[in-house]
């Protein structure tokens, strides 16, 4: 991985985790993190912390819950795919009222593949994003994604986000950030525009 002028990146020896023992160099244990709310930067802060992850050298893998469509982001994260792998259990449809048989295949699909990354040791951090949506709109339920949370090893990462989140995640999590809608151009009519909403 190249460097860019005036950042210093680290690369696997550097990194912050010794592969072989799981254990972290500078005893960094990993936490639960859920951002929440009807507030716009969910997705966005995970995104943030995916790349400052990659920018340590940390493994991480994206999965995104519900969304099946081609987001600016995935085009980007395209462009650390040495260290971040992202992975769509959506779709590509928005999901109204009962969820189809089909969509809870593919989120459940997803669920499973998350719980055998976060064992695996390939990956420090784990992000579910719209993971607190899946479970609003019955895709799975907030059992089985406390079971998810539940499984987590000490030294890995995990942030789960999406609006409506439940109170029992948020008991178990470590973090919770409520993203809270104050005022919002959509208001006026202002559609998502590709590179800024999508």
């Amino acid at each position: 991985m190249q460097a860019l002028k005036g950042v210093t990146v680290l690369d696997e020896s550097d990194g912050c985790r010794d592969r072989h023992s799981g254990v972290w160099c500078n005893g960094m244990e990993g936490y639960v993190q859920v951002y929440t709310g009807d507030g716009k930067g969910k997705t966005t802060a995970a995104l943030g912390l995916a790349l400052r992850a990659a920018g340590a050298g940390l493994r991480v893998l994206f999965a995104q819950f519900v969304k099946g469509m081609e987001y600016s982001e995935m085009k980007a994260l395209q462009r650390f795919a040495d260290l971040i792998t992202v992975r769509q259990y959506g779709r590509g449809c928005f999901i109204y009222g009962e969820p189809a048989a089909e969509d809870c295949a593919v989120a459940r699909s997803g669920l499973d593949d998350v719980r055998a990354a976060l064992v695996s040791g390939d990956f420090d951090l784990v992000i579910m994003d719209e993971g607190n949506i899946a479970t609003s709109v019955g895709l799975f339920s907030v059992r089985e994604l406390l079971d998810v949370m539940a499984a987590r090893p000490a030294d890995v990462e995990l942030v789960i986000t999406g609006r409506d989140a439940d109170p029992r995640v948020i008991a178990a999590a470590d973090l919770v950030t409520e993203m809270r809608e104050i005022k919002h151009y959509y208001q006026q009519g202002v559609q998502a525009r590709i590179g800024i909403e999508k």
